[in-house]
């Protein structure tokens, strides 16, 4: 009933089961190339191993030594109508004393209570903070670790069948500096567990209320080097990187400056760090998405979530040509957005109001 993990990196940890399993298995985390690609195993335990045995009852499929590089406990229950069963599993670092788990669970929550008791409206009613709650931690439970090195998987795996070509198309060719290995805030961690950049961007609102730190750093992230395209182009979403979408990051990082202010967090730093680099994607859209310079903006998918009859990612056929009203107001929102922020900063650092009066402009 007990694991043990090394690591080179890690701190070792163990996985303790309260309650005896009925097996321990172990394989190893490899793929299995036979199933999917039709290639030969390198390695005789993958990664399915235990769908395999517990499923099909290969018994093969699995290690027969206690050692693997994926591990776990196997637990047979019959329920009754009503019934429920609770098993106790703790995963800690073996440099750390054991804790009594009822007391910790017990202690968490207490912790849970507070926290929102400073953060919910003190004349909500019950029901109004139990919708909160819910809606909290749905939000903090989105987010995610989330590692995607474009390069490397334009590339494919030395070890592995190389992927298909398709990978290399035009959305993802010019986004080879594209290195996620970051805790990301996702659309849904069970359904939609990829990145989605406006997406973020309106949740990060919500998310400032209770943790506007790290709202702000989320915010920041996307703007960062390693994700915003050399041109200034903010990346989309994971499968396509070079989709457009509606220019909402300012004011997500104006309205989370203002939230986090409320609380007397007035953090010039941060806004000022966002502004600086959404001045290079305010310029690429006035040099990318106005292309016959008469300040109507296209491409992309810009509007309000609604599917069009057009997929507005791609080129129409026939040679058409869409111009989007949408788009063309997302552009002034964001002038305007822009406006405040420089006017904003100007009150400390008069050096922003020449840039405030070119957005007025």
């Amino acid at each position: 009933g007990s694991l043990v993990a090394h690591h080179p990196t890690l701190p070792t940890m163990s996985l303790t089961a309260e309650a005896a399993p009925e097996a321990v298995l172990f394989t190893d985390n490899e793929t299995n190339t036979e199933r999917l690609y039709g290639v030969p195993n390198a390695h005789p335990f993958t990664k399915d191993a235990f769908h395999r045995r517990v499923v099909d009852g290969d018994v093969r499929a699995v290690r027969g030594e206690p050692h693997g590089t994926k591990a776990a406990f196997w637990y047979r229950r019959v329920l009754g109508a009503g019934e429920s069963v609770t098993l106790r599993l703790r995963l800690r670092s073996t440099s750390s004393p054991a804790a009594d788990a009822t007391a910790t669970l017990a202690a968490r929550e207490q912790e849970a209570n507070a926290f929102y008791a400073a953060h919910l409206p003190e004349g909500a009613t019950d029901e109004e903070r139990r919708i909160a709650r819910t809606a909290y931690a749905g939000l903090l439970w989105t987010k995610q670790f989330y590692h995607l090195v474009a390069d490397h998987w334009l590339e494919g795996d030395p070890a592995h069948p190389p992927p298909p070509e398709v990978r290399k198309g035009q959305h993802h060719r010019d986004w080879r500096h594209l290195y996620s290995r970051d805790v990301l805030s996702v659309p849904d961690k069970w359904e939609y567990p990829w990145f989605a950049a406006w997406d973020l961007a309106f949740h990060m609102l919500p998310m400032a209320r209770i943790d506007a730190h790290f709202a702000k750093e989320q915010l920041l992230l996307l703007l960062r080097e390693w994700y915003m395209h050399p041109n200034g182009h903010i990346p989309a979403y994971e499968f396509a990187f070079g989709d457009v979408n509606p220019p909402v990051h300012a004011w997500a990082a104006f309205r989370t400056y203002k939230i986090a202010a409320r609380r007397g967090e007035r953090d010039r730093r941060f806004l000022a760090r966002v502004f600086q680099k959404l001045l290079l994607n305010f310029t690429w859209w006035v040099n990318r998405k106005d292309e016959e310079g008469n300040n109507l903006f296209a491409g992309g998918f810009l509007g309000l979530d609604n599917v069009g009859l057009f997929d507005r990612s791609k080129p129409l056929p026939g040679g058409y040509r869409l111009r989007q009203s949408d788009g063309t107001a997302w552009m002034a929102f964001y002038a305007v957005t822009m406006l405040a922020i420089a006017l904003e900063l100007a009150k400390e650092d008069p050096v922003y109001e020449d840039v405030a009066s070119k957005f007025f402009e």
